[in-house]
């Protein structure tokens, strides 16, 4: 596969997660809708906080999303999703999507950026030695 190929992929793949967390998931955090309250009381989670948990949510997608700050970004997700999955764990919800997410966004930033694939796994990026990357 190309690398032109692999990072339009990838920039898919970012748009794809962008709608789930800004779109789906961010902006429904501010919004009524029917059973909202009972499952912030199954949760344990005031109003109050969940808007402050979409500000986050939205913020850490934003920086992402932006090249510059995209790996600080993901960093700040997978933080953000340990949250969801310990959230998920402790009121008895499936909690296999927010891992699955935090995969799909991290094989987006490595067919965005083939550096991130390769310390990875250890190995130096095109143009530094191991020593370099080891440091």
């Amino acid at each position: 596969m190309s690398t032109k190929l692999q990072r339009i992929i990838g920039w898919v793949m970012t748009a794809l997660l962008e709608i789930m967390l800004i779109g789906l998931s961010g902006i429904s955090k501010f919004m009524e809708f029917p059973g909202k309250k009972e499952m912030l009381d199954r949760m344990g989670i005031s109003a109050d906080l969940l808007s402050r948990i979409g500000v986050v949510e939205i913020a850490v997608a934003i920086l992402f999303l932006i090249p510059r700050t995209a790996f600080i970004g993901a960093i700040l997700i997978t933080a953000y999703l340990g949250g969801a999955i310990m959230t998920h764990l402790r009121v008895g919800d499936p909690w296999i999507f927010p891992i699955i997410l935090g995969v799909f966004m991290w094989v987006a930033l490595g067919l965005r950026n083939p550096a991130i694939f390769s310390l990875a796994l250890g190995k130096a990026p095109a143009g530094q030695t191991s020593e370099e990357v080891s440091r």
